[in-house]
């Protein structure tokens, strides 16, 4: 028998004795030989014993590696194939079915991020299931959280403007009875004493019409710089700075942003009035006004010195109508809406907005908005 292999030689196998091979025609058949294995060679060299088995079991090591190899080789190519194949179709469908998730993710934290976003909805198209139920049910609730916001906002808009007519009215009145030549020194005493209530009442409708304003989406965006904004702001507020002997300290520096040039005005014009307004009554007062760009961000920063002001206070100077200490009494110098202001026109601009105090006093105001990309 002649038995082959992959490595270029042939042997003829003699098992037990016996010639495999069958004789030739017309020779005599040989005896049987004694047990014993018998190989030739492919150049037909016959090898018996012991070199006849070393000689099959090189063989059969060869096949064995041969075949550890081939199985090595492609059984890792299948397995690395079927892995490629198995983490593209997870990635698939888990894209698919995730999609929407990071879809009512993303609504949900532009709406926290700012008021102005409660009129976005997410409006998910697809097969009626539990994520499309989640989406309907979360545009549901931002609708009626839209519609509650919106209607706060008339009410405080209509009734603001409301109030405006009658104030005006009775200053207008205060004012002529004043200025009467029949006037005594005691009714020109009242009148003094009602025109100042009556500015209060003023002051604080326009800054519930500002609030009321700056909490809603803005339609119309322009370049600003809030440089110019900071020089404008120091121009106005340079005279009640200097009667109340608080030095205004201006370091603008370029700050492009977009948005409404009005209420981010109102936003450099409370903040540095704040500053002078609640400062220390002598000693070193100051005012120092920053505006600077910080990455895709422009910054305003006011600082002012002051009277120490507790950490856990600073949140809750952001709130509507809050006053610290003896400034809550009706004679304060504020109506308590100047930081809500800020905060409000500053969210609305996709801005925040930080508070920090001053070790020995006073507090440290960083409001952040959005550069121009432009």
């Amino acid at each position: 028998m002649l038995f082959s292999s992959n490595f270029g030689q042939q042997y003829r196998v003699i098992v037990q004795g016996t010639y495999l091979d069958p004789p030739a025609a017309g020779a005599t058949a040989k005896p049987p030989l004694p047990n014993q294995v018998f190989t030739t060679t492919k150049d037909g060299t016959v090898l018996t014993g012991p070199a006849a088995e070393q000689a099959m079991q090189q063989q059969r090591e060869q096949v064995r590696q041969a075949a550890t190899k081939s199985l090595l080789t492609q059984g890792g190519i299948a397995l690395v194939a079927v892995g490629a194949l198995a983490a593209g179709f997870g990635w698939l469908v888990a894209g698919r079915v995730l999609a929407p998730l990071h879809r009512v993710t993303d609504t949900a934290r532009r709406i926290a991020a700012s008021p102005a976003a409660l009129h976005e909805r997410i409006a998910l198209r697809g097969p009626d299931d539990e994520v499309k139920n989640l989406a309907d049910a979360f545009d549901t609730m931002v609708e009626r959280l839209d519609h509650s916001f919106d209607g706060q906002r008339r009410f405080v808009a209509n009734a603001s403007h409301e109030l405006r007519t009658p104030l005006t009215l009775g200053r207008a009145l205060v004012e002529v009875a004043m200025h009467r030549r029949t006037a005594s020194a005691d009714v020109q005493e009242l009148g003094e004493s009602l025109l100042a209530i009556n500015a209060r009442h003023e002051q604080l409708i326009d800054g519930l019409l500002i609030l009321a304003d700056s909490e809603k989406q803005l339609t119309t965006v322009y370049p600003v710089n809030l440089a110019d904004v900071v020089d404008h702001v120091a121009g106005q507020l340079g005279g009640e700075a200097a009667a109340a002997g608080v030095e205004i300290i201006r370091g603008p520096g370029d700050a492009p942003t977009q948005g409404d040039a009005l209420l981010l005005e109102r936003l450099v014009h409370n903040l540095v009035q704040n500053g002078i307004r609640h400062n220390l009554p002598d000693g070193e007062r100051w005012v120092r006004v920053l505006s600077r760009a910080a990455g895709q961000q422009v910054q305003i920063a006011v600082t002012n010195t002051g009277p120490e002001i507790p950490p856990y206070e600073v949140e809750a100077l952001f709130k509507p109508f809050y006053r610290l200490g003896a400034e809550r009494l009706v004679t304060g110098k504020g109506a308590g809406l100047g930081l809500s202001i800020v905060r409000s026109v500053a969210e609305a601009h996709g801005g925040t907005v930080s508070a920090t105090p001053r070790p020995g006093g006073g507090l440290e105001v960083v409001v952040s908005l959005p550069i121009d990309p432009s």
